[in-house]
């Protein structure tokens, strides 16, 4: 157990390291920028070498029948994704933020109102790091061309994009790993979700509100961004896909279909209905291409290293040790806490990875609330720092790129603040749906 204990730490240690400093290698004339999924991979090796997990073991966890298959989990997220990827290379969602904005006029309050609620019911629908990787650039050129300060929407734009990822399974992967691990169904995980969601959603806002009310009663000056959609065929297409893909996986638990199945249908038949399209109208954009290269490839070698630690924590007796001493009492308040916390140790997928494992120690309404409130862990740990999740991390990196400063003290100094109120309504709403 000691031994892959200290693996374990070691790898976290490392992948703070590279989430905290981005390193550089130098090996002569070239130079090897470390990803942070290096870490859990090398964990991993280090945990084989050791012989803590074997080949058959993890050959028959990656393979499972069970909703643990950590394959089935990256397609359906990776799939998804895919849909939401497109609607955005065809310039929808820069379009919706574009009218939003401008129905704000030179309001600052309206535009923030705006602005959290387009943000809000998007990310709903699609995935809070599409939606942050999308909105962030353009917050900066509007706000630019506006003369505004961005920091009111830049962190509301955040904040509301990983609150009200919790509503859907599909609005973050810890959501999928954590709910299809425990074989929850989508409407039954939408059911239980949402008021906690709604919640934590509202005392958010009220919160940034407060924080920004002075700098949001400044009246604007100079031009709003105009964004215009240039291929209304696109979007059709996408918001179709998009639309009966989310209807599909409601109703999936009633007509026996498992959601992996239907998100990669749903992501094939986008291609090829795209394909056809461009064929009848000689369209030569390459968005599908474009789709393909920002999909969220680096995920698949971070899940599944994370998986096999686990595995190994799992056969090692550790999971089992932290699920005793969480206990049975409260666990909505314990499992939602320590899953935030751990989410800002290790980051919140390798947290989901290790939670789904210890709460699949409780039997019945235990293991409910404990899955839940890693739910709600996972998705609020993003924005107490940036090493709460890879959603931190991006938006940390577009921020440093625009040339805007926003320090490691600035951001957990307003996560504080944000962060514990917003979890509290948050579990306080999951107690009051499950008890």
């Amino acid at each position: 157990m000691g031994l892959t204990i200290g693996i374990t730490l070691g790898t976290i240690a490392i992948l703070i390291w590279i989430i905290l400093a981005n390193p550089v290698l130098k090996f002569g004339r070239y130079h090897v920028r470390l990803i942070y999924w290096f870490a859990p991979v090398l964990g991993a090796i280090l945990l084989f070498l050791c012989g803590k997990i074997s080949f058959p073991e993890a050959l028959a966890g990656l393979t499972s029948a069970g909703s643990m298959n950590p394959i089935k989990i990256l397609i359906l997220f990776i799939s998804m994704t895919t849909l939401s990827i497109f609607l955005d290379e065809a310039g929808m969602f820069s379009y919706l933020a574009s009218r939003a904005m401008a129905l704000a006029g030179s309001s600052q309050k309206k535009l923030f109102l705006c602005l959290y609620l387009v943000v809000s019911v998007l990310t709903v629908f699609t995935s809070n790091d599409i939606i942050i990787l999308t909105f962030t650039p353009f917050i900066c050129y509007f706000s630019k061309n506006a003369q505004i300060d961005p920091m009111p929407y830049l962190i509301g734009e955040f904040v509301a994009a990983n609150t009200w990822s919790m509503a859907l399974i599909i609005g973050n992967p810890t959501n999928i790993y954590l709910a299809t691990s425990a074989g929850i169904s989508f409407g039954d995980y939408t059911a239980t979700m949402i008021i906690p969601t709604v919640m934590s959603g509202t005392v958010a806002f009220a919160i940034l509100f407060l924080i920004f009310r002075k700098k949001l009663s400044q009246p604007m000056s100079g031009s709003a961004v105009a964004e215009k959609i240039k291929n209304k065929g696109f979007i059709i297409i996408g918001v179709i896909h998009l639309a009966a893909c989310t209807i599909l996986l409601v109703l999936s638990s009633y007509i026996g279909f498992e959601m992996w199945y239907i998100t990669l249908g749903f992501a094939v038949s986008l291609f090829a209905c795209v394909l056809i399209y461009q064929k009848v109208k000689r369209n030569r954009e390459h968005l599908l291409l474009h789709t393909i290269v920002r999909a969220p490839w680096e995920l698949i070698p971070f899940v599944i290293s994370m998986f096999l630690i686990v595995l190994a924590l799992n056969k090692s007796g550790v999971t089992m040790l932290i699920a005793d001493v969480l206990g049975n009492d409260f666990a909505i308040w314990k499992y939602g806490a320590s899953s935030f916390v751990c989410a800002n140790l290790i980051n919140n997928i390798p947290m989901s990875v290790l939670f789904s494992d210890i709460a699949g120690v409780k039997e019945g309404i235990l293991r409910m609330q404990a899955l839940y409130a890693s739910v709600i862990g996972s998705n609020l740990g993003a924005y107490f720092t940036p090493i709460g999740a890879l959603a931190g991390i991006m938006w940390s990196g577009i921020l440093g790129k625009m040339g805007i400063s926003f320090s490691f003290k600035k951001y957990v100094s307003l996560g504080v603040r944000v962060a514990i109120p917003a979890l509290a309504a948050a579990l306080l709403g999951l107690m009051l749906v499950m008890l």
